[in-house]
């Protein structure tokens, strides 16, 4: 049994068995790589993260179809705006929408399609960086169940609480 601790700091380390005094620490980098060489690195070894003839993080064959017990007009709540109102976080998702399309992560929406539901955007900041998030919960409130069903959070902390061991991932899920 084995444990890792992933908090995004310089104090990374695994615990292995009861011990939790004992620990061991990730080795560091010889040298710091650039995010060019990072981003160089990760295509390159890119089957472990999607087949070959496609887009980071999207396998064929493994898409989800997302059936709503609902129809039109859609409830407000699904019709919520896209985007944040404050400022600073406008520009932020602006460099990220920038980004998004060259990796095959998003496309584009033409003048002429229309977007019934928008998924709505939050821009977390994290040490000054900032990240997008898509704001899907609303969608799991009409979505119907499916054999990829999102775990009720109240379902999640029984799982937890019933834990010998508990690492940051099983809090984050």
């Amino acid at each position: 049994m084995y444990g890792i601790d992933l908090h995004n700091n310089k104090e990374r380390y695994i615990t292995i068995g009861d011990n939790k005094c004992q620990k061991f620490a990730f080795l560091p980098l010889k040298r710091q790589i650039t995010e060019s060489e990072l981003s160089a690195l990760l295509y390159s070894h890119k089957e472990a993260f999607a087949a070959n003839k496609e887009c980071l993080g999207e396998i064929i064959g493994h898409e989800v179809v997302i059936i709503l017990d609902i129809v039109r007009p859609y409830p407000p709540l699904l019709r919520r705006p896209a985007y944040p109102e404050v400022p600073k976080s406008r520009e932020a998702l602006e460099v990220h929408i920038e980004e998004l399309p060259d990796l095959g992560v998003i496309r584009k929406v033409g003048h002429n399609e229309e977007v019934e539901i928008p998924t709505p955007v939050i821009v977390a900041w994290h040490n000054g960086k900032s990240v997008m998030v898509g704001d899907f919960r609303p969608l799991d409130t009409y979505t119907v169940p499916d054999k990829y069903q999102i775990p009720k959070i109240q379902i999640a902390l029984t799982q937890i609480s019933q834990a010998v061991y508990i690492c940051t991932m099983d809090v984050l899920k």
